[in-house]
């Protein structure tokens, strides 16, 4: 439920699907997506700034935020939106922020770890049940080590899917993964309706941001399934944006 309940000692057979819907995973997501040559999630602004030093400057961007205020000095902010192709396409990107990038970096001792939102809730509940891992921890974020509803809402998007022929009927289930698909019987099909009850959401209404809420809302819109490996992102299968270090599709 928070990524503070994270025991980095039990991670190392298993899968971790880290959640951050407002913003962290959402905004991440569509960094790689957009074009950008390497895109690392960083735990500090000490970090951020000792990976800068190994990137060339002229193609670094930094971006994210600390306690919801854009860090000054920094590039870009948090929004998924202010990393558009034209922005972040051949660069890499640094990204910080107060919740998200920290639960990455205490997952990080995962067998495989992944990046949820419920953007690519369904690309990353069928890669889950493709690749057979029998050890799934799905962890939401968090704000400040309290409970928030998006994050519960894009694992119980992700779990769902991943139940839908009773996948799930064999498993063992810890409480919370139990009350994410209870949730998901109230709103499965109807995420948005739930995510303007959130506090998180009712933010973003309230201060005219309605495409960016729905841009993070927009369940499935999303087929790329995101992992973490030596510290940058990477597509798990190949996005028509997507090139690697070498310029090749």
């Amino acid at each position: 439920m928070t990524r503070q309940e994270i025991e980095p000692e039990k991670l190392s057979d298993a899968t971790v699907v880290v959640i951050d819907v407002f913003l962290a995973t959402t905004t991440l997501l569509t960094s790689l997506e957009n074009g950008a040559r390497s895109v690392l999630p960083v735990a500090s602004l000490e970090e951020a700034e000792e990976v800068s030093e190994a990137l060339d400057p002229s193609r670094t961007l930094r971006g994210g935020e600390q306690d919801a205020e854009k860090i000054e000095g920094y590039d870009l902010g948090p929004y998924p939106e202010e990393y558009a192709p034209e922005v972040v396409d051949g660069k890499d990107v640094i990204f910080v922020t107060t919740n998200g990038t920290r639960a990455i970096a205490s997952a990080a001792p995962a067998k495989k770890l992944l990046l949820g939102c419920l953007r690519n809730a369904l690309a990353v509940a069928r890669h889950l049940e493709e690749s057979g891992t029998e050890s799934v921890y799905v962890v939401c974020a968090g704000s400040a080590g309290r409970f928030t509803m998006e994050d519960l809402l894009g694992a119980s998007a992700i779990l769902s899917r991943l139940n839908g022929d009773g996948y799930l009927d064999d498993w063992r289930l810890n409480d919370a993964a139990w009350l994410a698909l209870d949730f998901a019987e109230r709103y499965e099909g109807n995420e948005q309706e739930a995510l303007k009850r959130g506090r998180a959401g009712r933010w973003f209404l309230e201060n005219d941001m309605a495409e960016e809420f729905e841009f993070v809302g927009d369940v499935g819109a999303s087929e790329t399934v995101v992992e973490v490996v030596d510290g940058k992102l990477r597509p798990v299968s190949p996005t028509s944006h997507q090139q690697d270090a070498d310029g090749e599709r």
